[in-house]
């Protein structure tokens, strides 16, 4: 599942190995953060044209003049947010340092860090960060965290980021998943989800934390076959 889509289709089946458990998650066309498109581009005009192309220079004329900062498109999004979408850099510092609103959530409740975390663009990230951007927040409508949403994609180098901003490590969302559970039911095994475990373990993230069946971090990485993880965490003291 790619939360940078602009939707969803899928039916994502989660099998408790062993206890007879199969768990079916099927909602229809679940939509995920939804860039703006080539024609709402071609419609904007101020702070979001500027953003979306990166002309800081238009954006320092337009914020003399009074432009206001955190205007909304049709989606909610921000000229930050448009920003953050385009990975303008130099435009998110500019916006930032201007006064323009780090935590505002679009349409769908993500906010420009989480925007960054998805997109797995670590210098954006590094820059919302740095002008005071939360990586706290409770965004998108799984109830989730930015650093559950990297997780899930197994934005390890990001996932770093977030940790040593103070994102929480135990987070619950809404489907009962905590970032180390996501990293592990939403990934494949593989080496970047495994980093991304890896950190997670390290920063301290509690282990024994279930899904909503009961089902510890240890018993899903267990049931799904991938040994690096199992390793960690048992190393861990995870049971």
């Amino acid at each position: 599942m790619n939360r940078n889509q602009s939707s969803l289709s899928f039916t994502h089946v989660l099998r408790a190995a062993g206890c007879g458990i199969a768990l079916v998650l099927a909602p229809a066309m679940v939509s995920a953060q939804v860039p703006p498109s080539a024609a709402e581009v071609a419609g904007y005009s101020g702070l979001h044209a500027a953003a979306h192309r990166g002309d800081v220079a238009e954006i320092d004329r337009l914020v003399a003049a009074k432009a206001s900062l955190n205007a909304r498109d049709a989606y909610g999004r921000t000229p930050l947010h448009v920003a953050t979408h385009a990975g303008r850099v130099e435009a998110i510092r500019v916006l930032a340092k201007a006064g323009a609103n780090l935590g505002l959530l679009e349409k769908d409740r993500y906010d420009a860090v989480t925007i960054a975390a998805v997109a797995n663009n670590e210098a954006a990230l590094r820059a919302l960060l740095a002008a005071g951007a939360s990586a706290k927040l409770t965004t998108s409508r799984y109830d989730g965290t930015a650093l559950i949403a990297a997780a899930h994609l197994g934005h390890h180098g990001v996932v770093k980021q977030l940790i040593a901003a103070g994102a929480p490590l135990d987070h619950v969302n809404n489907l009962h998943w905590t970032a180390l559970i996501e990293s592990i039911v939403l990934g494949d095994g593989g080496p970047r989800h495994t980093a991304t475990l890896q950190a997670l373990v390290e920063a301290g993230a509690n282990l024994q934390l279930p899904d909503r069946y009961g089902n510890t971090p240890f018993r899903l990485a267990k049931t799904r076959g991938y040994h690096a993880m199992t390793e960690i965490l048992e190393k861990a003291g995870a049971k």
